[in-house]
């Protein structure tokens, strides 16, 4: 890939670029290009005609529209109202569906409005935490619980040898046990670190110990195989409280994040912890040039092959890797190196483990005195968990101070959400093809309860860190979502663009090289809707897991284990799948989104796939780790890889064509396999041709001048041949 900085005249003007009509085609001429087969290039500064702007194979993809015409949700049902809600102005087709949306923004602006009258509003209403749970107020520890179906209750623990006759709760009108356990000789009564349980009795009359839903840390004993989890106080005295020394670095114009799984980061077959991620592989993120940091698994998860997705424990941090306050010296680690962090937050469903998670407190009752839904709406067939009842007041409660708890508390700055096609929709995406129809995102299907809750989270999340990063795991396209609130939007900053990594692996799985569309491939880069912004990935943790391939292992497989050698001479395989990855990842970045994500390892072409602890492993964490050996060691071939992923995302430091507006397909030429499109002030030409290199190839520029070579993946550093030769190449136009 190569990469020209004009050197412009004096007489340059910035203005006269912008006002040129970009659908005017210049003539091309030749520029001393040599462009090498499967490597690709970038030229900073050539303006290129506009052929095909980068959303015109988009469709308009949502029909109807929320109203709500300030950040006060004042609502309007006027006609006159509707027409100039700005949604409307970007995509007029939502106008049919005007009452669908006019429905949801009523529901969340009552919503909102009665949670002001009852609770002081929506800040106050998200400091469940110092309600709810275990707190310290004035002379003892004070603990609530929302456990409607229980007909008595106490509390258990190490403070009172499990035997709760003595501290038996008090239930509200509203559901809510509570009890005041008073200080002892001046000492809290339940002391820090020890254990503790909610015992309660149901109306079938049998007693059952459950976590306390609001518990802030929850371990396992490591030498007992399955035990359960157990409840933790915690409340360390001032000395042992982490305090935080580094303020939040500045938000991202656009997010290069790296998506990691703390425990699994260690090179060693064993969980690694907080402080060693902290240490050891965040200095390697910002090594690489990403800006951003996301955190899988961080919610208590019992069932550790789940990756972090069915949470037990909303608001305890995962003990496998260490307290609280280990967690809390990462994210400020992270924040002293310029990265922000985001949680990879879990609110679509909820693990159905009854004994250690949030499921121990459905006993058959209601969904009016639940968490959950009953029947199939509150089971989710596919996960095999439990699924949330947004309608419900306490379950609002709950899940928004959840995530003040994680902004407030630990300091992360923003969330990506899983799993929102699952709340968007009573189907949760099953057996459900999206075209793109617009009834397909607003009908009878659409959960109007979930979206509402989405839309008062965003709005929480905005009110209380305005500079937070919101991103969508959403794989229908659901238009709006990417759209504040203010606008008739759910209000993400980025959803995830899905599609991008299934057709890289359709391609690598199903199409010989010379059966690659360039067409194709830009469309699915391009796809996304006008204004609603993607972070791109060619691949993430999806593709990692047991059973599938990453990029790097489909394109070079068992050679990975003997081919890898600088000593030795490249094989065709190892050629091939070293150049392709460095291009495909490239690509995605460039032209899928406005962000770009990568998992943990695959900057450097990680070899085999993620396969957790597990009784068909032999419990091994042989594969359940990241062997930073591999480009760690100078004789191998995975620090070029890594070497361009650093190259790449510097260039957008340097260059920001990420965040640009100006995105401009110029060509698609199939038989000679090469994509040619501007972005920012950077034009990228890509050759996908198996075998051709090209002499003086024509690529349209807008500027005359001369031009330096910026980055090419072909260069020795990157594991290429050098055979882009000049560092100027001339260029002209007619």
């Amino acid at each position: 890939m190569v990469a020209l900085n004009p050197l412009l005249p004096p007489s340059f003007s910035p203005t006269s670029q912008v006002s040129r009509n970009k659908h005017r085609l210049p003539t091309q001429t030749s520029i001393p290009l040599t462009i090498p087969f499967r490597r690709l290039h970038a030229f900073n500064g050539f303006i290129f005609p506009s052929t095909k702007p980068i959303h015109h194979t988009v469709r308009s993809g949502f029909k109807g529209i929320a109203v709500m015409t300030d950040d006060k949700s004042t609502m309007s049902s006027t006609e006159e109202d509707l027409e100039n809600i700005a949604i409307f102005n970007v995509d007029p087709a939502l106008k049919p569906y005007k009452d669908h949306f006019n429905y949801r923004l009523k529901r969340y602006a009552d919503q909102k409005k009665l949670i002001e009258e009852y609770e002081g509003g929506l800040e106050e209403f998200a400091k469940g935490y110092l309600k709810f749970g275990f707190n310290r107020e004035e002379g003892g520890i004070v603990y609530r619980e929302w456990a409607p179906a229980a007909q008595e209750a106490q509390v258990i623990g190490d403070f009172n040898g499990w035997d709760g006759s003595n501290h038996r709760m008090e239930k509200s009108q509203f559901g809510v046990w509570s009890i005041k356990i008073p200080d002892v000789e001046g000492n809290p009564a339940i002391p820090h670190n020890s254990k503790v349980k909610f015992r309660f009795k149901h109306s079938d009359g049998v007693w059952v110990d459950r976590i306390p839903a609001w518990i802030k840390y929850a371990t396992v004993d490591p030498t007992r195989f399955a035990a359960p989890y157990d409840g933790v106080y915690w409340d360390p005295p001032l000395s042992e409280r982490y305090q935080f020394k580094y303020p939040r670095p500045p938000k991202p114009k656009a997010p290069k994040i790296y998506e990691a799984h703390v425990g699994m980061s260690s090179s060693e077959p064993r969980i690694n912890s907080y402080t060693e991620f902290a240490d050891d592989i965040l200095p390697r993120i910002r090594e690489n040039n990403y800006n951003t940091v996301q955190l899988m698994a961080v919610m208590e998860h019992s069932y550790y092959a789940s990756f972090g997705y069915h949470v037990t424990n909303f608001f305890a941090v995962s003990s496998r890797s260490g307290t609280p306050e280990d967690l809390k010296y990462l994210i400020d680690k992270a924040h002293s190196l310029g990265l922000h962090v985001l949680m990879d937050v879990v609110h679509s469903h909820a693990s159905n483990n009854v004994t250690d998670g949030l499921n121990g407190y459905d006993v058959g009752q209601g969904s009016q005195d639940s968490y959950f839904h009953t029947g199939d709406r509150g089971y989710h067939k596919l996960w095999d968990s439990r699924l949330f009842n947004y309608a419900n007041w306490e379950v609002l409660r709950f899940l928004l101070s959840n995530l003040r708890w994680w902004l407030e508390e630990f300091k992360f700055d923003g969330f990506r959400f899983d799993g929102v096609t699952s709340m968007l929709y009573h189907h949760h995406g099953i057996n459900t093809t999206f075209t793109g129809n617009y009834n397909e995102y607003f009908s009878e299907a659409t959960d109007v309860d979930a979206v509402v809750y989405l839309m008062l989270a965003d709005t929480l999340i905005r009110n209380i860190f305005p500079d937070a990063t919101v991103i969508a795991e959403d794989v229908s396209g659901m238009p709006g979502l990417g759209r504040p609130v203010s606008e008739g939007g759910i209000g993400f900053d980025y959803r995830l663009a899905m599609a991008i990594p299934d057709k890289w692996i359709d391609y690598l799985k199903n199409k010989k090289d010379h059966e690659w569309s360039m067409e194709e491939i830009s469309s699915s880069l391009t796809n996304r809707r006008y204004t609603e912004k993607c972070v791109s990935y060619a691949e993430s943790h999806d593709q990692a897991i047991v059973g599938d391939k990453t990029i790097a292992f489909f394109l070079m497989d068992e050679e990975m284990y003997s081919g890898m050698s600088c000593l030795t001479d490249a094989s065709p395989a190892i050629e091939r799948g070293i150049a392709l990855h460095k291009m495909i990842h490239f690509i995605t970045m460039a032209l899928g989104g406005e962000g770009y994500l990568n998992f943990m390892g695959n900057e450097f072409g990680h070899p085999e796939w993620i396969d957790f602890p597990r009784e068909g492993n032999g419990w091994s964490y042989e594969k359940c780790r990241r062997q930073w050996n591999l480009v760690d060691t100078d004789h191998l071939r995975y620090k070029f890889m890594n070497a361009f992923d650093r190259a790449m995302n510097l260039l957008d430091d340097k260059f920001s064509f990420l965040r640009s507006t100006k995105q401009i397909v110029s060509s698609t030429d199939e038989e000679d396999k090469v994509i040619v499109f501007e972005r920012g002030d950077l034009v990228f030409v890509f050759n996908f041709h198996p075998e051709n290199t090209y002499e003086g190839y024509k690529v349209g520029c807008d500027l005359p001048g001369k031009y330096r070579v910026a980055l090419d993946s072909d260069a020795w550093e990157f594991g290429g041949h050098g055979r882009v030769r000049s560092p100027n190449l001339s260029g002209s136009m007619h």
